[in-house]
């Protein structure tokens, strides 16, 4: 996702670095690199925000919607955002 947003022009890979920098050097990451992946997440939600392309609670929202639509997903179907059974729920909604 991170390429393909860099590709689009959202970024510079340099911004990329600065942001992902910040947060790998907040104090309290862990030493052997475990929550690296949690530093990307939060590094790429920042660079969202700051881009005026989707806030905090707008990408929570979303991450809340595709968990429900996961577990209202039988197995081995595909999981897809129109499963979320509340798709109205602390976001604009979307329609089915």
């Amino acid at each position: 996702m991170t390429v393909a947003l860099h590709d689009k022009g959202l970024f510079s890979w340099s911004e990329w670095a600065d942001a992902l920098s910040a947060e790998v050097k907040k104090p309290g990451a862990a030493s052997d690199g475990d929550d690296y992946y949690e530093h990307w997440l939060a590094a790429l939600e920042k660079v969202l925000s700051a881009k005026g392309v989707a806030g905090k609670g707008d990408v929570d929202a979303l991450a809340a919607a595709w968990e429900r639509a996961a577990h209202a997903t039988p197995h081995g179907k595909p999981i897809l955002l129109e499963n979320d059974p509340s798709p109205t729920e602390g976001r604009g909604g979307h329609t089915r």
